[in-house]
């Protein structure tokens, strides 16, 4: 069953000023009072009880209002307010928020153990649902936003190539890996009144264990990208440079000419190492 919401509710307060000027003169007309004819007046109760009813509503701040137990609404607006004394006037900051969250160590979609942290921006949205509807709001947001980190990593490799089928990774799809995360964590703050503004993955890496292994594997594939790289290119060229010399018609080469010309001609554009010349003092079968 899901846990009944508490629906914000703005209300229009009361200027301050005028009970201020009331309150002052009140004060003004008690003392007198007091001194001309030295006994009490019925202006005290109105003096005691009125100051602890003003109130001040800052810049991109609210006051949730709650009288005897129940709420009575919500002050976003600012200025200089007045409202009845017993109500209890909560401050909640509208202001926009920065959670930079902790270094946790997960598993990827295959098992491997990453470290993955993340940056988000926040700001509250309803002031009766944070409030009323979770215990501590901020607290709320720091524990969602680790756990939706959490689920995130879970359902991606960390890089590509690691998984047939899959294309999205948390180190190679950064837009959709952000927009999932910025996706899951408002579902799971909505219940809280919180507005998530940004989302972005602030650390992410191999877990130290695994690291070495990794960094081996990453650098083996790059050889062999490398390697098929030069092949292609090299193969290429072999045939351009037989191409070219049976159109011109420069040398006749048989089946064994030709292939000692491709051997000859794929050591020197694959190896790694400069060619050394071989001068050869007698004939191609000698």
């Amino acid at each position: 069953m899901n846990p009944k919401t508490t629906q914000e509710v703005p209300i229009d307060p009361t200027s301050g000023w005028p009970v201020l000027i009331g309150w002052l003169l009140a004060l003004i007309a008690t003392v007198l009072l007091i001194i001309l004819f030295k006994w009490p007046v019925i202006f005290i109760p109105f003096v005691v009880l009125v100051l602890p009813g003003l109130y001040i509503v800052n810049p991109n701040q609210a006051r949730v209002m709650v009288l005897f137990g129940k709420y009575k609404g919500s002050v976003s607006k600012n200025g200089f307010f007045w409202t009845n004394p017993f109500t209890m006037k909560h401050r909640i900051s509208l202001r926009a928020h920065n959670l930079d969250g902790a270094v946790i160590k997960v598993n990827d979609l295959l098992g491997n153990p990453i470290e993955i942290s993340c940056v988000v921006v926040w700001r509250v949205l309803d002031t009766a649902r944070s409030m009323f509807d979770v215990e501590d709001y901020e607290h709320y947001v720091r524990v969602q936003s680790e756990a939706a980190v959490r689920q995130l990593a879970s359902m991606h490799p960390y890089d590509e190539g690691q998984a047939e089928g899959i294309e999205t990774t948390l180190r190679g799809s950064t837009e959709i890996v952000v927009n999932e995360l910025q996706d899951n964590l408002q579902g799971r703050l909505e219940a809280a009144g919180i507005q998530v503004i940004e989302a972005r993955l602030n650390h992410l890496a191999y877990a130290p264990e695994i690291a070495s292994a990794m960094l081996q594997r990453q650098q083996a594939k790059a050889i062999v990208a490398a390697r098929k790289q030069i092949v292609d290119g090299a193969v290429g060229m072999v045939e351009m440079a037989l191409k070219r010399l049976k159109e011109e018609k420069i040398i006749e080469l048989d089946d064994e000419r030709r292939a000692t010309l491709v051997g000859n001609l794929l050591v020197v554009l694959c190896g790694q190492a400069t060619p050394q010349p071989i001068i050869n003092t007698g004939g191609l079968y000698s």
